[in-house]
């Protein structure tokens, strides 16, 4: 295998030589947002669900669910509809508001949520193994600025287009 050959499953961010170091944060950021949607499985899959469910103690509502991840209801439908299908939640009319619907992790949901929460902290932990925690305060400190900064950019966007 040379080096320009990819083994399955892996990605790595493509080598760009006399760019800007803001071109080069921003391929940064945009490799690590893949790394981590194939190896975290993402903000909004399956896992996340399942993991956000037993972080609720096993039952949460299917409306306050979607309103923790950036997709579209319809999305958090599908994705609840696969959990269903392969045994690993229930959904119920909730007994507050019979409009609403509970998600509840079953048996086998509750194995495979415990399995993905002990696989997230174990990649969370290796992925910033490398850094010092010295460095992975500064480095929160750096995203969470421009967390803020982004938002400040969208809402000045959206005053823009209105």
């Amino acid at each position: 295998m040379t080096s320009e050959t990819q083994q399955p499953g892996r990605c790595r961010p493509p080598k760009e030589h006399g760019t800007s170091v803001e071109s080069r944060i921003m391929r940064d950021l945009g490799y690590f947002g893949h790394f981590l949607h194939l190896h975290a499985g993402g903000r909004s899959g399956k896992q996340h669900m399942l993991e956000r469910i037993l972080n609720e103690g096993g039952t949460v509502g299917q409306r306050e669910l979607q309103d923790t991840v950036p997709i579209s209801s319809a999305a958090v439908s599908e994705v609840l509809a696969k959990l269903e299908d392969g045994g690993l939640i229930t959904r119920t009319r909730s007994e507050c508001d019979k409009r609403q619907l509970d998600v509840t992790l079953t048996a086998d949901g509750w194995v495979e949520a415990r399995v993905c929460a002990e696989r997230r902290a174990k990649f969370e932990t290796e992925a910033l193994s490398v850094l010092t925690e010295d460095e992975r305060v500064r480095l929160l400190d750096m995203l969470d600025r421009l967390i803020g900064h982004w938002h400040q950019i969208e809402e000045s966007e959206r005053v823009m287009q209105q």
